[in-house]
């Protein structure tokens, strides 16, 4: 690898340098607040930049193109949806959250309904963000391996240490300011391996592609032969499928909700929230047309596409991009990994500290310090976990799918349950948690009973479980006039 060495110098002088620069905000913390949530000094632009990079991981930069290359741009079809769950998270969601002063989103569950179904959303998301950040972490020794030829265990071990070292120290506003770095490195790496690409093709690329139909965003009906249900991208399964998903990954689960919680006010919380959708429209469309621009690259050369197809992206930039350009390209990739990881373990904590730790043992740890330690403590736990999990998912399947699938299975059941507090009043803590294993057990049996498409998994956990929680209302008890209190 003697014509490498300039490239894996940059990639080794970027991991070294991202680490140093996160681990220097260690100082600054003082309070939990500090610790999850900033300090509330991070300005809105760069919360919505950090949103942008929690919600990317490498997931998104290997298995999107992969995506293009086999099919067509039908994945945009989801980021309509990403819209319209903006709005409605914005209109709903948020207004709820800045009602006094709350660190995770399900202590709004709490006020509304009552602790043991904050514990439950909560042991949820913990149970979800941890397998879907496995994924992700498995994704990043995929591109490891392609460069360094090392096993997948070696690649997940190095890549997890160095992020859970930064986030270890530095916190919430290392991973803002570390986000906001990192994404402006993968999207500039990115365009830097479009432009590589093109300027490779041969005159008449577009009509190879149009040829075969890479250029087709929306499927108004489904592909022949395949039941409504069963096809993964139409416009409405993207359209209120992307939706449902979107308004559960960003208005319920602590990934994003966090970041939200760390804006100035609640008006900069609505304003990132709403603007990060721009730069997300932009990082897909330009990922799904790489893999379009790979797939004639491909056809012309005679060359064979690899297997598993994730790894196409990745080993097209390492073997075929000259040097330096190369080193560029992967450090970018890392860069989006290491922002979801750092995410992921922070709010994988934060989750745990606020919502389980300390109702149980806040009074034996009464100190801000202990407390502190305690959460950063909590944090190399999680990347441990993180560690293992990303080794199993090595047999899950294709990671982008893999990814989004787990995470649809109960992102449905806590969107439904976040809906009937926002939205009811009568429903009580019985009923909701009667809807939400109602919803769950919907899912479970949709995934595992038939061939309908994951991007339908959210509307229906969603919709079976609030109208499984309202059904139940008028069983159980209603919520009474001290609960209702509480919702307000």
């Amino acid at each position: 690898m003697p014509d490498r060495v300039l490239d894996l110098g940059l990639i080794v002088a970027y991991l070294i340098t991202v680490t140093v620069f996160g681990a220097r905000f260690g100082g600054k913390q003082k309070t939990l607040k500090d610790y999850f949530l900033g300090g509330r000094q991070a300005p809105w632009w760069a919360i919505a930049l950090s949103i942008v990079a929690a919600e990317t991981s490498t997931l998104t930069i290997i298995g999107t193109p992969a995506l293009a290359f086999g099919s067509d741009l039908g994945f945009l079809q989801l980021v309509f949806g990403y819209l319209l769950a903006r709005i409605v998270i914005s209109a709903l969601f948020i207004p709820a959250y800045w009602k006094g002063e709350i660190f995770t989103a399900y202590e709004l569950i709490e006020r509304r309904f009552g602790y043991r179904l904050r514990k439950l959303t909560s042991t949820t998301f913990l149970v979800t963000r941890s397998l879907a950040e496995g994924v992700r972490v498995f994704a990043i020794s995929l591109v490891v391996g392609v460069v360094l030829e090392t096993g997948d265990l070696l690649s997940i071990f190095l890549i997890t240490i160095l992020t859970l070292f930064y986030t270890f120290h530095g916190g919430m506003t290392a991973v803002i300011w570390t986000d906001v770095v990192q994404m402006f490195l993968y999207v500039a790496g990115a365009l830097l391996s479009f432009w590589l690409i093109w300027t490779g093709l041969p005159a008449g690329w577009e009509t190879i592609a149009a040829e075969a139909g890479r250029w087709r965003i929306f499927h108004w009906t489904a592909a022949e032969g395949v039941p409504f249900f069963s096809d993964t991208y139409t416009f409405w399964a993207g359209l209120l499928g992307g939706c449902f998903l979107a308004t559960a990954t960003h208005g319920t689960d602590q990934l994003v909700v966090q970041r939200l919680l760390s804006a100035r006010t609640q008006q900069a919380s609505r304003l990132a929230l709403l603007s990060s959708w721009v730069v997300i429209f932009f990082q897909f469309t330009l990922f799904l047309t790489i893999g379009v621009l790979l797939y004639v690259w491909h056809q012309t050369s005679g060359m064979a596409a690899p297997e598993p197809l994730d790894r196409l992206y990745p080993q097209f930039i390492w073997r075929e991009m000259p040097p330096v350009a190369a080193g560029i390209v992967i450090a970018s990739i890392l860069a989006a990994a290491m922002s979801n990881i750092s995410a992921a373990l922070n709010s994988l904590a934060s989750a745990t500290m606020m919502d389980l730790v300390l109702p149980t043992l806040g009074a034996r740890i009464p100190d801000e310090a202990d407390r502190l330690r305690w959460s950063r403590w909590v944090t190399l736990a999680w990347g441990v976990i993180l560690m293992g999990i990303a080794a199993a998912a090595r047999q899950w399947g294709p990671v982008l799918e893999a990814g989004l699938a787990i995470a649809s299975i109960p992102l449905g059941a806590l969107l439904g349950v976040f809906t009937l507090g926002v939205l009811t009043r009568r429903v009580s803590e019985a009923a909701a948690m009667a809807g939400m294993a109602l919803g769950l057990s919907a899912v479970i049996y949709v995934t595992f009973g038939t061939s309908v498409a994951w991007t339908w998994y959210v509307v229906i956990g969603a919709t079976t479980t609030f109208l499984g929680g309202l059904a139940a209302s008028f069983l159980a008890p209603s919520v009474g006039a001290d609960a209702v209190g509480r919702a307000d």
